[in-house]
């Protein structure tokens, strides 16, 4: 991985929950703006098949040419697929529907879980001498999920306040165990960031108080509200941060970037 001037190398962090609607790609988004605008230079890399994290930073299906199912399944180099976007210091490495198959189209290779590891950590990523490398992984934990999980440093998890939000956690651990077993011996938990978080709902405080008492210090301090400008904003092509900078959302992923970069400095505990 690629080494800074200062000793230190970009952070891999990937974003996973197998439950889709839990805000996981609206939270890449945004903590990736967030973080730049702390002034960290960052790369968010879109394995998600549907595309919403490139949808949502401004990268049309026609520029798409060369994307992440490129950059696993075929190899291509990073300056094709590495690209700038409408936010300054944020780069994408997009995807579109192709990654649907690409569990299948890597199935054979014997280091089909290393993949992406090794894109991510070949000598030409010095080049871009990027901070924070975002994974927003599919929702599923499919092949493409396990080669995040290789390849990063800690899993950052949305959690939706909702009735059932716990409710398939647990195979999500055990997945994170599994690849700290047997691929990736320094993998963490990042934290649990709850998200759609509603403080006049009651249920909303009883899913946090269950979170915070089962998980304890994982689960973020910062929670992300539910929030009208938050919603809106991917249709505007940007970030809440971009789109409205003084609604609650963007002030809510601010904190959550700042928490994120203050845990870089002094790192959580990460037992699954």
């Amino acid at each position: 991985m690629q080494s800074r001037t200062d000793g230190s190398r970009a952070h891999i962090l990937a974003l996973a929950n197998q439950k889709g609607g839990v805000g996981k790609t609206t939270t890449a988004i945004n903590l990736a703006a967030g973080l730049a605008e702390l002034g960290n230079k960052v790369l968010l890399v879109d394995i998600d098949p549907q595309g919403n994290s490139s949808t949502g930073l401004g990268i049309r299906p026609e520029k798409r040419k060369k994307t992440s199912y490129d950059l696993i399944v075929d190899g291509a180099d990073l300056q094709d697929v590495v690209l700038p976007t409408g936010l300054p210091d944020v780069f994408i490495i997009p995807a579109n529907a192709d990654l649907s198959s690409a569990d299948l189209d890597i199935m054979a290779n014997e280091k089909r879980s290393f993949l992406l590891h090794d894109a991510l950590h070949q000598p030409a990523m010095d080049d871009y001498r990027f901070d924070y490398i975002l994974i927003d992984c599919p929702p599923s934990l499919s092949l493409m999920t396990v080669n995040a999980m290789v390849a990063c440093d800690s899993v950052l998890v949305p959690l939706q306040c909702e009735f059932f939000a716990l409710e398939g956690l647990s195979q999500l651990m055990l997945t994170i165990r599994d690849v700290r077993r047997s691929a990736n011996p320094a993998l963490r938990i990042e934290g649990v960031v709850l998200t759609m978080h509603d403080v006049r709902n009651r249920l909303t405080a009883q899913v946090e108080a269950d979170a915070r008492s089962n998980m304890g210090d994982l689960v973020m301090k910062t929670t992300i509200p539910r929030n009208v400008r938050i919603s809106e904003a991917p249709s505007h092509a940007m970030p809440v941060l971009t789109y409205d900078p003084s609604s609650k959302g963007a002030i809510a992923y601010r904190a959550l970037a700042r928490e994120i970069a203050d845990r870089r400095k002094t790192p959580a505990m990460s037992e699954a």
